[in-house]
């Protein structure tokens, strides 16, 4: 039976504050779930909607985990802040990808550190 998840790769290099990194996450998160299709946000539903939030070190690294991601036809939510309380500039903080596969998804981000 597939097991289902979603993971969230956050920005470590914009430093954001616990508020301002929470809200990035369920922007990204909701952003995803829209975008997937109805039989995997389902099942990912029955089995609790497993999360994991994990960290990468730049833009460019984050564009890459997109790159694959989209390459195994996951489905992926790019999420841009609208600087409106603590970044200056509309800064892109995050990237969701799922709920899909766990194993698909774990090929591409295990090896990442948790937030």
């Amino acid at each position: 039976m597939t097991e289902y998840k979603q993971v969230i790769l956050v920005r470590q290099d914009l430093r954001l504050s616990k508020g301002k990194l929470s809200a990035q996450v369920a922007h990204a998160s909701v952003e995803a779930t829209l975008k997937s299709e109805s039989a995997k946000v389902k099942a990912w539903q029955k089995k609790g909607m497993k999360k994991v939030i994990l960290e990468v070190n730049s833009l460019e690294e984050l564009f890459n985990y997109k790159k694959l991601a989209e390459d195994k036809k996951l489905k992926t939510a790019l999420i841009k802040d609208a600087a409106k309380t603590e970044l200056k500039e509309p800064t892109i903080t995050c990237l969701a990808i799922g709920p899909d596969d766990e194993e698909q998804i774990d090929k591409i981000t295990k090896h990442l550190k948790l937030i």
